[in-house]
């Protein structure tokens, strides 16, 4: 089954697949320890400042190697890409999924974007996703701009893309309150497109709202900001009491908070 097709699956039934993004070698071992714990399939994203870091082809090469190591089922995909460019190169490399997000440009403008990429990415038998609203990026003010059912079902519509992600109370990195998703609104947009779809935003909404979310139309939901946060505070406060150097002493506690954090996850989706 390729990822499109597990996301139909989720949106026909009412479930969703976690979509986490991975860092280093370190954090890729603690989400893959714990979609085995659970037996969950899982989607490990990249984002360009990863692949910047890593370098595309080691890091499609690790997630790869790492899911057969580990026995678990799952895709890589891009996140936030920026352009096509990007995205040709993490399709060359085999990407089993990409997203464009053109969101920050005007409505028809992300339709002509999205509907390149969707064309292009259907040689590779990619998936796509891209994004429809206003989702605060980290440093971006929260406003309360949300996605209409009627673009979006004039997006999906217009560019052929499988999933979609959609304002609707979320924001990437941690919030200064406590978010409050639009469900009913949710809903709609669920009503009138077969896309799946997305929740960005995912660390720090409190369960019953990722569950709520999740029952309403959400078939896959990212995480991003709680992985690295966790595993760079465990570490800190690991490293602020010991004099330890080897890293392969230092680095498990780190995984396993990982690890930890993510098994919560998948058992509350």
């Amino acid at each position: 089954m390729n990822l499109t097709q597990h996301l139909n699956h989720c949106s026909a039934s009412g479930k969703a697949i976690l979509a986490v993004n991975f860092y280093n070698f370190e954090t890729l071992k603690g989400l893959l320890m714990a979609a085995k714990e659970v037996r969950t399939p899982l989607i490990l994203q990249l984002s360009e400042s990863t692949l910047q870091y890593l370098g595309i082809p080691c890091a499609v090469d690790m997630a790869r190697v790492a899911l057969k190591q580990f026995d678990v089922q799952g895709w890589i995909h891009l996140d936030h890409g920026s352009n096509i460019e990007i995205v040709m190169k993490c399709l060359d490399a085999g990407f089993d999924s990409v997203m464009i997000d053109a969101s920050e440009q005007p409505f028809e403008e992300n339709i002509r974007i999205t509907a390149e990429i969707v064309k292009l990415a259907a040689t590779y038998g990619a998936n796509v996703e891209a994004e429809l609203g206003y989702i605060p990026k980290i440093g971006q003010d929260q406003k309360p701009e949300f996605t209409r059912p009627a673009d979006a079902k004039h997006f999906v519509e217009a560019t052929g893309v499988n999933a979609l992600a959609v304002a609707i109370g979320t924001a990437h990195g941690f919030y200064r309150s406590t978010p409050q998703l639009q469900i009913d609104l949710l809903k709609e947009i669920h009503t009138v497109t077969p896309a799946a779809l997305v929740l960005h935003g995912g660390s720090g909404v409190p369960d019953e709202q990722l569950k709520q979310a999740v029952q309403n139309g959400i078939s896959k939901v990212n995480l991003a900001t709680e992985t690295k946060n966790i595993f760079m505070k465990t570490l800190q406060q690991l490293l602020a009491n010991t004099d330890e150097i080897d890293l392969r002493k230092v680095f498990p506690k780190a995984i396993d908070a990982v690890t930890q954090l993510v098994v919560n996850k998948l058992n509350v989706i």
